[in-house]
């Protein structure tokens, strides 16, 4: 399992990283949320059917392509129209199929959209903030730091459970860790050199306490987030979303904490830096 996680990783990251530096010719960073939480929302939806409960699974995702592409557009304007039809619309397509579970249906099928859509919509802001880039960054290496440790350390030191009734394999040992792997890593965010050479990733307008601040709420909210899949999954039945990514699971599987992080790291940026 960890061979195939760390092969993943080997390719997925290099990618990933390219698509966040670069934005020319093309958003490649908003190419691949769209892509990735499109098989994530499909994944979600169909975790959901397995469990009898049928959601619009294409409205479901075409409203989760709008909500992600949104931040290009005025965003001001677009959004209550994006959750005002998403509430309506559905509603009276089940009106008129006279559907048995036609609420619940309902309820699942905006669940995805604002979980996924809405959701992802905030790295896509994020990235295009002054020094997006590097916040978008931020929020990404701090919860794969918050991760790592917690995995680790969780497998290693780990004694007692965090929340045995929904995952029972994490630990508070591992929670702790990946609180201190978050901050560890967010320090280098306002170190100006590393090794003598000008780091660039540098955040200029970002103090010691905030960095520190600000590592420890994407760990906390990253690991919240991955409790609530964990929790979804329990609800449906599965183990994982899909065995899509070697490894890893599915492709909800891998942004479990990742949605969180975004949202935490965008309004941080937006209320406080």
């Amino acid at each position: 399992m960890l061979k195939k996680r760390a092969i993943t990783a080997l390719w997925v990251i290099p990618l990933l990283v390219a698509a966040i530096w670069f934005d020319q010719p093309l958003p490649w960073f908003t190419i691949v949320v769209a892509i990735w939480g499109l098989l994530a929302a499909f994944e979600f939806y169909k975790m959901v059917a397995v469990a009898k409960v049928p959601p619009l699974t294409c409205f479901g995702l075409i409203w989760t392509l709008l909500f992600i592409l949104s931040p290009h557009f005025d965003y001001a304007t677009l959004i209550p129209l994006l959750l005002t039809s998403a509430v309506i619309l559905p509603l009276i397509y089940l009106v008129g199929r006279q559907q048995k579970e036609a609420f619940t249906s309902w309820v699942w099928t905006i669940a995805g959209i604002l979980y996924l859509g809405w959701m992802l919509s905030h790295f896509v802001a994020l990235r295009g903030l002054d020094t997006g880039r590097n916040w978008v960054f931020f929020a990404l290496f701090t919860t794969f730091a918050s991760d790592t440790a917690a995995f680790f350390i969780g497998r290693v030191l780990g004694r007692h459970r965090l929340a045995p009734h929904i995952s029972p394999g994490k630990t508070w040992e591992g929670a702790i860790a990946g609180v201190f792997g978050a901050i560890i890593i967010s320090l280098l965010f306002i170190t100006p050199n590393l090794f003598t050479v000008p780091n660039p990733l540098y955040l200029q307008d970002f103090s010691y306490w905030q960095a520190i601040l600000l590592g420890l709420l994407v760990s906390v909210f990253g690991q919240l987030g991955d409790l609530i899949e964990s929790l979804l999954k329990r609800n449906m039945g599965v183990k994982d979303s899909s065995q899509l990514i070697p490894g890893h699971g599915g492709f909800l599987d891998r942004i479990d904490s990742i949605v969180f992080a975004g949202v935490v790291v965008y309004y941080y940026v937006i209320w406080v830096v």
